[in-house]
């Protein structure tokens, strides 16, 4: 079979565009394109008869002649079927685009005139218009999914969700929904629309109780209306599988004021025959769900269609977790293990660990139906989404895992792991002293080692020689033991996310991060994730720009860090030092970074090799002194340290304000042009 490549990407002098198909070609072949402008290049090749039904294949760039210097570039694998698809081509308009400039925010950070008090998706439209403007090709958002489980601010953590499909309520835009008939209620909902959409942030509780107040007003006045459409109807009938159970949840959790489904006096246990009677019995409460569901999917895929047509790449993200009290653990609990928790070591984020407290995944039932689990969840993402952010990449290696009842992180261990026995950790001259020590929960004669090991007294008081070799040991059990055997573990779970659809895939990839990691993501072409105040590369404290991987995502700061002014005032000393050494200015640096600091960091990103540089909301408008937010503090949005933190960071100025002409838009779009 003859199969024709196609692909407009623009190269530099010296260089050669190759495709390479490899999973489902046995051999790989490997084949360079040929171009007449140095644009458009074009390949055609004969594939053998026996190469599988599905393909895998990839662009390559090649470099000054030198093919083993061949990198990837802004362009992650594909997969096309064999059978009935003589001819390919593949016009994606983001491959033109050399660097990508983009803008990172929460949805519900934006504010517009017409928002509710938080950001919502006609906010999201907003966003991406402006991001246009600038010359920008991508906006990056935090997780968007229902996260309702108590209907208090406690909800406001946007990795909590209780649906991996459903999308939070709370990011419909009213506006577009529709007006109410009641004109007293309309009144009174205006005025506190603006009372609440005035506020410095977001007061979670209110936004929400306003918001489901005007909601469920318009269903009792258009939803049986809606409900008959064809439009709604075809909906329904594509996301049935899961918008019923969700819409069943979420009554009856409200119902029995609980998301906790085990406390449920009946339908604790999920059985499919019992919640469709269910819906059927109580259609016009649980249908209420649908109603949402349905306008906040045309919302997003207004927006969704509107940044593809306008080359904006609209990127989304994955959350490495489920709730305990969620749809998917009440519907298929067999995936997950319901009585383990799964958190972080110790970092700089938090010294003492962290725990998510989401149940772990049974990857040996997940692999059984070949991830079809995770498969759906991409492809639902890929309705909306261009790319996408894998929070913590890490736990598809291996996951901390903390046992119930335990709260600390400092509590938890490696899993999947390689324990050791008490022979193994004293043949390196070691003596076993349990304390520093945890116990496998799998195998009682198998140990791993605290974390926090080097903080106990028994460490404290080893002998010299001991203390050496006990390091070697820590050193190679946290960061050499496991590397064979987490990257088999990652490339099981894995290609299946990356193969499912064609979203560009990147990852977050920070913490202890062992050998493993780097290569795994290079042979699935998922970007890194850079931050020059995080360097991976040991011994720096910060890292050489110019080092960044071609396949990355580089940024200043994200929504778990402090922002570039926050973390240079809070740490004077390493301010300077960053000053001195990295920008190479003279003097003493500034106790208040300045706008023009400011502006040299994010272009020296911008110039970087990443292919994406993605820069938060706060670090853009940090570089104009006369817009951005004065207190430096104000504009964090998560502290991870504090696991009952509250969301509610909101940007200080309207969205229209930038979308008019004004001297920082035209200042933004500049520094991108010139990058």
């Amino acid at each position: 079979m003859n199969i024709t490549f196609k692909i407009k990407y623009r190269t530099q002098w010296g260089e050669i565009v190759w495709v390479s198909l490899s999973q489902g070609c046995e051999p790989p072949i490997r084949m360079p394109l040929s171009t007449i402008d140095g644009e458009v290049w074009n390949g055609n090749m004969e594939l053998p008869d026996a190469t599988d039904d599905v393909i895998t294949y990839r662009y390559y760039i090649e470099r000054d002649g030198h093919e083993e210097r061949a990198e990837v570039a802004t362009m992650p694998h594909i997969i096309f079927p064999k059978r009935g698809q003589k001819v390919y081509e593949q016009n994606d308009w983001w491959r033109d685009v050399r660097h990508v400039a983009g803008i990172a925010v929460p949805v519900f950070s934006l504010r517009s005139e017409d928002s509710q008090g938080v950001g919502d998706f006609g906010d999201l439209m907003k966003l991406v218009r402006w991001a246009e403007q600038t010359g920008m090709r991508a906006v990056q958002i935090l997780p968007i999914n229902d996260t309702t489980i108590s209907h208090s601010w406690t909800d406001s953590y946007p990795y909590n969700s209780i649906s991996i499909f459903a999308l939070h309520p709370m990011y419909l835009d009213l506006k577009q929904l529709g007006t109410l008939a009641d004109k007293k209620a309309m009144d009174e909902y205006e005025k506190e629309r603006q009372r609440v959409n005035n506020l410095p942030q977001i007061d979670y509780e209110a936004v929400n109780n306003l918001k489901r107040s005007y909601m469920r007003k318009m269903y009792e006045q258009d939803g049986a209306k809606v409900l008959k459409t064809k439009g709604f109807k075809t909906f329904y009938g594509k996301n049935k599988d899961w918008l019923l159970p969700y819409a069943a949840f979420s009554y009856l959790r409200d119902k029995y004021g609980t998301s906790q489904f085990s406390a449920w006096p009946a339908y604790s246990t999920y059985n499919t025959e019992e919640v469709e009677k269910l819906a059927k019995k109580e259609h016009h409460e649980i249908a209420y769900h649908y109603y949402l569901q349905y306008f906040l999917h045309l919302q997003l895929l207004t927006v969704a269609n509107f940044a593809r047509q306008n080359k904006i790449i609209l990127k989304g993200d994955i959350p490495i977790g489920i709730s305990t009290n969620s749809v998917e653990a009440w519907v298929e609990p067999f995936y997950f293990n319901m009585d383990e928790q799964t958190g972080a070591p110790p970092d700089i984020f938090a010294k003492d660990g962290q725990n998510w407290g989401f149940p772990t995944y049974n990857w040996d039932v997940m692999a059984r139906d070949g991830y079809r689990w995770w498969i759906r969840r991409m492809r639902k993402m890929a309705e909306y989404f261009s790319a996408y952010r894998i929070d913590h990449i890490l736990g598809f290696f291996r996951i901390w895992e903390i046992p119930y009842p335990h709260k600390s992180g400092l509590m938890g261990q490696f899993s999947p792991a390689l324990p050791m026995t008490e022979e193994d950790i004293t043949r390196r001259g070691v003596p076993f002293i349990p304390d520093m020590y945890l116990q496998d929960r799998h195998d009682p004669t198998r140990y791993h080692i605290r974390i926090s090991a080097k903080e106990e007294e028994s460490y404290k008081n080893l002998s010299g020689s001991a203390r050496l070799a006990f390091d070697r040991m820590y050193e190679d059990f946290f960061y050499h033991r496991h590397n064979d055997f987490w990257y088999n573990e990652a490339m099981k779970k894995l290609p299946a996310l990356t193969r499912s659809t064609q979203m560009i895939a990147c990852g977050e990839d920070l913490g202890m991060i062992p050998a493993c990691v780097e290569k795994v993501m290079n042979k699935l072409q998922i970007m890194s994730l850079e931050i020059q105040s995080m360097p991976k590369a040991p011994g720096l404290e910060f890292g050489n720009l110019q080092d960044n991987p071609v396949l990355s995502v580089c940024t200043i700061s994200s929504h778990d860090t402090p922002t570039l002014r926050g973390w240079w005032e809070e740490d004077p000393e390493r301010a300077q030092r960053y000053y001195t050494h990295v920008l190479h200015l003279k003097g003493e640096a500034p106790r208040q970074l300045p706008g023009w600091i400011c502006e040299m960091i994010i272009r020296r990103h911008l110039e970087c090799p990443s292919a994406f540089c993605i820069i938060t909301l706060q670090d853009w408008l940090s570089i104009d002194e006369s817009i951005r937010l004065p207190d430096a503090a104000a504009e964090r949005i998560n502290v991870p340290a504090n696991p009952r933190h509250y969301w509610r960071y909101r940007m200080h100025i309207n969205l229209e304000r930038l979308l008019q002409p004004n001297s920082f838009t035209e200042h933004v779009k500049n520094i991108i042009h010139n990058a």
